[in-house]
């Protein structure tokens, strides 16, 4: 790597972490840096998995210490979406890039809406901590989402949010912390599938994960000290430059202004 790589990557991981603590689709801003160094687009899928574990280390220790993570609902919905991750890790997909991008942006604006029509279920919530066992709808739902976040990753924080508040109903806060435990499980999980088949490059991964880790530091005491109002206006912000991206509209405003 060149020397400008290093702060590159780090600064793209702390603004990861940091995004990832409080929505999710950090990946999208990771991805891209790691493309950008010149690793090949499979590789730095793989490669983007050690910035997100050890990310996600860091911030399921911060909300269990500050005492926001139900261990149980995470260790529940962690099987099944753990699972799924495996599987959609080993999968070769043949799919035209163009369109899952464009499918991915319409589910984003789907899970927009619901965050607008429905406010007062993202910031009051109806649990604190899970007492049953989830449903097979629940566990299906969980499963296709670990399926597509083996498989990518970019993205799936929001998905495993809208499960969690809209599912359980956990408030936006308290589905993060079980959201970021999640997340850690099916992305060690997918990792060593990515090792086993040697597509990871440790070097940039570990470069990239001091700012992945720093960023989730920062993430969880800005999440659990602003409160569940901050927390869904940031997760909005989040989804609508996701698809602004997803659209391609921030290349095309950038053609405008060449």
């Amino acid at each position: 790597m060149h020397w400008f790589h290093y702060p590159l990557l780090i600064l793209a991981g702390t603004a990861a972490g940091f995004v990832n603590m409080l929505a999710g689709s950090g990946s999208l801003i990771t991805l891209p840096a790691l493309l950008f160094i010149g690793l090949p687009a499979g590789v730095a899928n793989a490669t983007n998995r050690v910035g997100v574990t050890l990310q996600n280390i860091v911030g399921t220790a911060g909300f269990y210490r500050q005492g926001r993570l139900d261990v149980r609902g995470a260790l529940m919905f962690a099987i099944p979406t753990t699972i799924g991750s495996i599987l959609g890790a080993r999968i070769a997909v043949d799919i035209n890039e163009a369109v899952f991008r464009r499918v991915l942006a319409v589910v984003m604006v789907i899970m927009l809406i619901l965050m607008l029509v429905k406010p007062q279920r993202w910031v009051t919530g109806k649990v604190h901590t899970l007492t049953g066992r989830i449903t097979l709808i629940q566990a299906l739902a969980f499963f296709a989402i670990g399926v597509y976040g083996g498989f990518l990753q970019a993205g799936v924080g929001i998905f495993l949010l809208v499960g969690l508040v809209l599912g359980p109903g956990y408030d936006v806060v308290q589905a993060n912390a079980v959201k970021v435990a999640i997340v850690l499980a099916l992305t060690l999980a997918a990792l060593i599938v990515f090792q086993a088949n040697a597509q990871v490059l440790w070097g940039p991964g570990l470069v990239l994960s001091v700012g992945n880790m720093f960023g989730a530091w920062l993430g969880t005491r800005f999440a659990v000290d602003k409160g569940t109002v901050w927390v869904r206006w940031f997760v909005i912000v989040v989804v609508v430059a996701s698809v602004a991206q997803l659209l391609g509209v921030f290349e095309w405003v950038g053609r405008l202004l060449g």
